[in-house]
């Protein structure tokens, strides 16, 4: 029997492009959450308003959507027992804290990008960190995005800086975070992890991750030109993670790097 999809965010940007993906691969797309004024439903496939009834339709959902619906969307996963995979960024503590409480119940994949590159990144950011020593190697992270990107820094960034700090040892909360430098800001905080976030046209995404030390400079970068790489990830992330028990996974699980 085919997988059936549903697609939280179905009429926005991403949506459309799941949409499409869902149905490449010969999964069913089971419904979308849609949006008044948003980009047309495909034909034939039902809208829903109530985040409840497109779990209960769907094996499994895919969110794209905004931060503040996570909860509702956590809640209505755990009460129908559906599988969830939540691409939307920006998320607070509060919010994060509902995605891993539902993931007690039913199987997440919560990624900060679902591009297999970029997450080939975050396992090659975490091994040059833990080679070169804070101490010497100033770790900078610059992110470019289109104009209407709400967030800053975006998700993947956080999410390197993340991986720089696990390479160390620590976390990005103890490490430190630097962003937004302005003025007479003094001196960089040894071992701390810089953020600079630039948004403008319709940059898809481009991080970069530089190591900067007194004598050499490294830098990993990659650029994403089209957000099917998002899609092609995430609808690879549905397939797998209704085969597994309830938890909470990232892409690394998917792609079989953890």
């Amino acid at each position: 029997m085919a997988l059936r999809i549903g697609i939280a965010g179905i009429t926005g940007r991403m949506g459309q492009l799941l949409a499409r993906e869902v149905l490449a691969r010969g999964a069913v797309l089971a419904g979308g959450l849609a949006r008044p004024g948003g980009r047309p439903v495909p034909e034939g496939v039902p809208a829903f308003s109530d985040p409840a009834a497109l779990f209960a339709a769907s094996d499994v959902v895919i969110d794209f959507t905004r931060a503040e619906a996570a909860p509702r969307h956590a809640a209505a996963a755990a009460d129908a027992g559906r599988a969830w995979v939540v691409g939307t960024s920006g998320l607070s503590a509060e919010e994060e804290a509902a995605v891993a409480d539902a993931a007690r119940r039913v199987p997440v994949v919560y990624a900060a990008n679902f591009a297999p590159g970029v997450n080939l990144m975050f396992a090659l950011a975490e091994r040059m960190a833990a080679a070169l020593p804070a101490a010497e190697y100033d770790a900078e992270i610059l992110e470019m995005h289109h104009r209407q990107k709400v967030d800053a820094p975006s998700g993947t960034a956080i999410a390197l800086g993340r991986a720089v700090a696990r390479g160390r040892g620590t976390t990005l909360e103890e490490a430190g975070r630097e962003s937004g430098r302005d003025g007479h800001c003094g001196p960089r905080a040894t071992g701390a992890i810089g953020f600079a976030a630039l948004r403008g046209g319709q940059v898809v995404g481009e991080h970069t991750l530089i190591f900067a030390a007194a004598h050499e400079h490294l830098a990993l970068t990659h650029r994403s030109f089209d957000r099917a790489a998002y899609a092609v990830g995430a609808v690879q992330a549905a397939h797998w993670v209704v085969r597994q028990p309830p938890g909470l996974y990232d892409m690394r699980h998917v792609l079989g790097m953890a």
